[in-house]
């Protein structure tokens, strides 16, 4: 089990990934915009937070992500994003992102990556 923060401005996107989360034993706070989930994170100190890449407001995902990394509010980071590719891949890695699940995120998927980081090691 990990506390898991999910970053994602989609009401129902924020829903959907959350509930898988916690039907598979994890802990899950969700946050609509990068002020909200660093705001959480600083209080919560999630193992694991899910961004999307995409956001907009503020903070957009890459903001956020970095700052939560720099803060060591949280320990892995992972995108979601809706952009596949070697070039985006890289993007999202540079960006500091440990990690990336792209939409539509399917059950496995997403309990594949979260589980590699429960499991210890990194993708």
């Amino acid at each position: 089990m990990m506390t898991i923060l999910v970053v994602e401005e989609d009401a129902l996107s924020r829903k959907l990934v959350s509930e898988i989360l916690r039907r598979n034993g994890h802990v899950v706070f969700g946050a609509s915009d990068g002020n909200e989930g660093i705001r959480i994170a600083k209080e919560q100190r999630p193992a694991l937070a899910l961004i999307n890449a995409q956001l907009y407001g503020e903070l957009d995902g890459r903001t956020t992500a970095k700052q939560l990394k720099q803060d060591n509010t949280t320990r892995h980071v992972v995108a979601i994003t809706d952009f596949t590719g070697t070039d985006v891949e890289r993007r999202i890695f540079e960006s500091g992102y440990d990690a990336f699940v792209s939409t539509p995120i399917t059950r496995y998927e997403l309990l594949q990556t979260i589980s590699s980081f429960s499991a210890g090691s990194a993708l």
